[in-house]
């Protein structure tokens, strides 16, 4: 059976959504496995609890990068992964698994994109003094957050919130919107970028 592998670095709290969801919704593929490259990552303890297999790959106990990638690209394939959602993974992916899984990376990430792509967008764009925040679904590319968009939705700022009420707001967003993407992807309703260049010449 084809699956889904979670990345992550951090707690873990749309990973946990994620597999909620999936297993709510019967997904096609569902997800069994997390990956992360901390191993004091708060989504280990999430995992064990959901009872989903995780993996954790330390990027400094390898020559490079690349020698990085090809062993969880390894991993991946023995367990017959297909899909990879990146979900809070604070490291920027390489060619090994961009080109092996070509459109089949999708990212979350805490802004209207093309708006405060990389670190601490929320901060930055309370900084900023901006009206609206909001959440982006990508798909994954050799940029930070610079692939194409799938789907966003906007996050009201409002003159009293701080760091942490903004980052609560879009969370909440993150958690409905994340799931409702991969589950239309899933289902067709999504098609991926190759996909509709091939619709588009047919």
């Amino acid at each position: 059976m084809v699956s889904i592998a979670v990345f992550a670095s951090g707690s873990g709290s749309n990973f946990e959504v994620l597999v909620e969801r999936s297993r709510r919704q019967h997904w096609p593929e569902p997800i069994s496995l997390l990956v992360v490259d901390n191993p004091q990552a708060g989504a280990l303890k999430r995992a064990d609890r959901l009872g989903v297999p995780a993996i954790s790959c330390r990027p400094s106990d390898y020559e490079n990068k690349e020698a990085f990638e090809k062993e969880l690209l390894s991993l991946l394939r023995k367990r017959g992964i297909e899909w990879i959602l990146l979900a809070g993974y604070m490291r920027l992916l390489g060619s090994t698994l961009l080109q092996a899984y070509p459109w089949r990376i999708l990212n979350i990430h805490p802004s209207l994109l093309p708006a405060f792509q990389g670190k601490d967008a929320i901060e930055r764009a309370l900084d900023y003094g901006v009206r609206w925040s909001g959440v982006t679904v990508h798909w994954v590319d050799e940029g930070i957050d610079t692939g194409p968009i799938i789907d966003q939705k906007p996050v009201l700022v409002e003159p009293e919130d701080t760091v942490d009420t903004l980052r609560k707001k879009v969370q909440f967003v993150e958690h409905n919107l994340y799931p409702a993407v991969v589950y239309k992807l899933l289902t067709g309703r999504i098609q991926p970028p190759d996909a509709q260049s091939a619709e588009e010449i047919d």
